[in-house]
């Protein structure tokens, strides 16, 4: 694209250059005067350029005097200085507001670059993990050396936040949660959890307690129950109904307590577990059986499809207590003739899954993220009926975490549902 010439500099330079043609006319010098004329319409211009030149290493001083574009140039220049100082100090008081703002946060936040280094932190943060200058560009696993951590870090999933005992403060918890952005920096929030995590530890405390305590007396029942139920034909109707409800709900009561027991130790043994190998396949063969067991009177199909030779490391028990859970639901919730089918091995992403999969009634999608919620029913009358005691899900969830594995839950009304179990590759065995 081709500038134009401003016709006034243009003028001016054409008169210069006659006046030094004319000069050089009267001292028979044409060409000298032409050149004199020139010499001097360009020695104008630098000497505007050498000002705008001055003025722009310090703009603190007044916008130069020029002539004609050279005025307009420097009234220019000076308009867009104006705006980007009145940008940048707008821009200066919204990251100073916002400091301030993060500053007085009880939560602690901090920003880890791709390299997993410090860069900037605030007083809650500093305070909450022992942070100090010397610390600034240090890789924060150099500082904060739990292995929990650590994996949760590297490797994630970052979509949940982890609860650790603090490395600083004795007694104190701490709940860290990150989020990825930019080129995998990473932005982490700190709570501090203490309260909370008392709350929780008596909760705890008191589900496993009066779960013990309520197994004595219900062992108690149970037994006299089962007396009087041996001679049923010495009693009336109506005792032996009576006796066979109380039967069936004091059933059903210890069939809670065990689940909260069980959820009460998973709980307590947390992340810390010993993992041996598991012969998946073999027990699953045991899952099938319990199952089909409970699928006869239904008149249900249950199919399993099992790799036998993928092993895993974990823990047995808690597993079968897992699939198992998953099994039952789904016998439980499909209509009498339906199919249910196991799947374990690996997907089409080379990951180890254990599936369920029903034809039974399905769950809404706006109950799915709820599910795995202590008591939480999708249908408190249907749940009862069949005999559940909301817990199976928690338990499930639990057992996974031990594994560092994961649930996914698919699922349509009326068309049945699939609960996935999706374990690391590094627990196989073979």
């Amino acid at each position: 694209m081709k500038l134009p010439i401003p016709k006034r500099e243009l003028k001016h330079a054409i008169w210069l250059m006659l006046l030094g043609a004319f000069i050089g006319w009267l001292l028979e010098y044409v060409l000298l005067g032409v050149l004199a004329g020139t010499l001097a319409c360009l020695f104008i211009h630098l000497s505007q350029l050498k000002q705008l030149e001055n003025w722009a290493e310090d703009t603190s001083k007044p916008v130069p005097d020029g002539m004609g574009t050279w005025a307009k140039a420097y009234s220019a220049i000076h308009h867009l200085y104006r705006n980007e100082l009145r940008s940048k100090e707008s821009l200066i008081g919204i990251i100073d507001r916002a400091r301030s703002s993060v500053a007085a946060l009880d939560e602690g936040i901090a920003l880890i670059n791709k390299d997993g280094n410090l860069e900037w932190w605030n007083p809650a943060a500093g305070k909450l993990l022992g942070l100090r200058a010397r610390d600034m560009q240090q890789p924060l696993i150099n500082i904060i050396r739990a292995p929990a951590f650590i994996r949760y870090f590297q490797h994630g999933p970052f979509n949940e936040g982890i609860k650790l005992p603090s490395h600083k403060h004795s007694g104190r918890h701490l709940q860290f949660e990150i989020t990825l952005f930019g080129d995998n920096d990473k932005l982490m929030i700190v709570y501090d959890i203490t309260r909370v995590h008392k709350l929780e530890q008596m909760r705890k405390d008191f589900v496993a307690n009066v779960s013990h305590e309520l197994r004595t007396p219900l062992t108690v029942l149970s037994g006299y129950l089962e007396t009087f139920l041996a001679q049923a034909d010495s009693l009336s109707p109506r005792m032996l109904k009576a006796l066979q409800q109380m039967d069936g709900q004091t059933l059903r009561m210890k069939n809670l307590v065990n689940d909260l027991l069980l959820l009460s130790s998973l709980e307590n043994e947390g992340l810390q577990v010993k993992l041996s190998p598991v012969d998946v396949p073999r027990l699953l063969q045991q899952v099938l059986h319990d199952a089909q067991i409970l699928a006869e009177p239904k008149h249900q199909t249950i199919n399993l499809n099992a790799d036998e030779n993928t092993h895993i490391m974990g823990m047995s028990s808690n597993l079968r207590s897992a699939f198992s859970n998953l099994v039952t639901n789904a016998i439980k919730y499909t209509p009498d003739g339906g199919k249910v089918d196991i799947f374990w091995g690996r997907n089409e992403s080379g990951d180890i899954t254990f599936s369920v999969t029903d034809s039974g009634i399905g769950i809404d999608a706006t109950h799915i993220p709820r599910l795995t919620e202590r008591f939480y029913r999708v249908d408190a009358g249907r749940s009862s009926a069949t005999g559940g005691t909301g817990l199976g899900l928690a338990i499930v969830k639990h057992v996974l975490m031990q594994h560092s594995a994961h649930l996914t839950i698919e699922s349509q009304p009326e068309l049945g549902s699939t609960f996935s179990c999706h374990f690391p590759r590094s627990l196989i065995t073979r």
